[in-house]
């Protein structure tokens, strides 16, 4: 069967007073391009969406990863979108596209991707999630609770097909590495590298070779890890990521991938880029950053994908179960604000370079005394 290919390509390009939502009319902009792409047959289907100020392109294709047709036409459709928003004038348009002109592939120039290129099964099921206000660290935590801990899948103990585990890529996002970690053989050391967050990210999990029905060079989820402030040389907004997880027979069950988020942990971002908060949870209507900008959110969008085509969404998260996490997310929320401008709620020094501090360190260097 040939395969398929699932990309999830997002970009901050203009939002609706201040940095809260992407108005309907830049939705339309990026729809009209690809509704041509899809009936040109350079896509199969597609369907445009936000989490708060972000534009997110959900593409099926046969292209595969890294297509530059394809991110190409993502390219144009954040062009478009942006220069919507320049006519309109609302803040932050254009945002995320970094370079003024398409160079073959968008990974470094803006905009953050995820995509996934596999083998079609008899079902496939998977969740889009789209995060706002915060960095790709922010999936560390639920990623790893999804393939790696019992007490959110309970297939990890009574599936066979999931009892072996999984393989976890993981990115230094500095120092531009990667390593690939078996779970649960490596848990702990794995743990000892994502626990440090701002620096070493999931990017991808894979299945182990003795799997019994998937392959294992075939991802089962992926999250964007583009870094803005390494591409831009400056504070240009939060990478604000986006991931695919896939689910069921063999892996996680859409309920167990789910649990995974049911912590609204500290995740850094939030206002200004600098601050820690909770994740929130919450219906994709609902992603309005109101509060100090946020708190950050999190979408899911569930879709069955067959052949390029998604069927679906169902917003995961509108179900009213998520009410208790928003809730606490909420009184988090409260908490944190209420640091004001020390930590931890605003993040620690080494997070700080692309902020104002630099320059009051700058200012007032002469005037630091030794301490006798």
């Amino acid at each position: 069967m040939a395969k398929v290919t699932l990309s999830v390509i997002k970009a901050d390009v203009g939002s609706l007073a201040g940095h809260t939502v992407v108005p309907p009319e830049l939705k339309e902009k990026a729809n009209e391009v690809l509704t041509e792409a899809k009936k040109d047959g350079v896509i199969k289907d597609y369907h445009i969406s936000n989490c708060g100020d972000d534009l997110e392109l959900i593409m099926g294709h046969h292209k595969g990863e890294d297509s530059e047709e394809i991110h190409s036409l993502a390219w144009k459709a954040f062009e478009e979108a942006a220069d919507k928003a320049k006519e309109m004038k609302l803040y932050g348009a254009g945002q995320d596209l970094l370079s003024d002109a398409f160079s073959g592939n968008v990974r470094g120039m803006g905009p953050g991707i995820a995509e996934i290129e596999f083998t079609q099964r008899k079902a496939d099921p998977l969740i889009v999630f789209m995060m706002d206000k915060t960095e790709p660290g922010a999936f560390n935590l639920p990623i790893y609770r999804i393939f790696a801990d019992p007490f959110t899948n309970a297939g990890l103990v009574i599936d066979p097909n999931a009892h072996a585990g999984f393989r976890f890529e993981v990115w230094d996002i500095m120092e531009h590495k990667k390593v690939i970690m078996n779970c649960p053989e490596e848990t702990y050391d794995l743990l000892a590298l994502i626990g440090a967050k701002s620096r070493y990210v999931i990017k991808r999990v894979w299945p182990k070779e003795e799997h019994p029905k998937l392959p294992a060079d075939e991802a089962v989820a992926a999250i964007s890890t583009e870094k803005l402030f390494q591409i831009a040389g400056e504070y240009v907004g939060k990478d604000d990521p986006c991931g695919i997880v896939r689910c069921q027979s063999g892996l996680p069950s859409t309920g167990e991938v789910l649990e995974g988020f049911s912590l609204p942990h500290l995740v850094s971002g939030w206002m200004r880029g600098s601050h820690n908060g909770p994740l929130m949870p919450c219906a994709q209507e609902d992603a309005i950053c109101s509060r100090f900008d946020g708190p950050p959110r999190l979408v899911g969008l569930g879709f069955n994908f067959s052949d390029g085509i998604l069927h679906g969404p169902l917003d995961m998260f509108a179900d009213p179960v998520w009410d208790y996490q928003r809730q606490e997310a909420a009184r988090i929320a409260d908490y944190m604000r209420r640091h004001g401008p020390f930590e931890p709620q605003r993040l620690p020094l080494a997070e700080m370079e692309y902020t104002t501090l630099p320059k009051v360190l700058k200012s007032l260097g002469d005037r630091f005394e030794d301490v006798e």
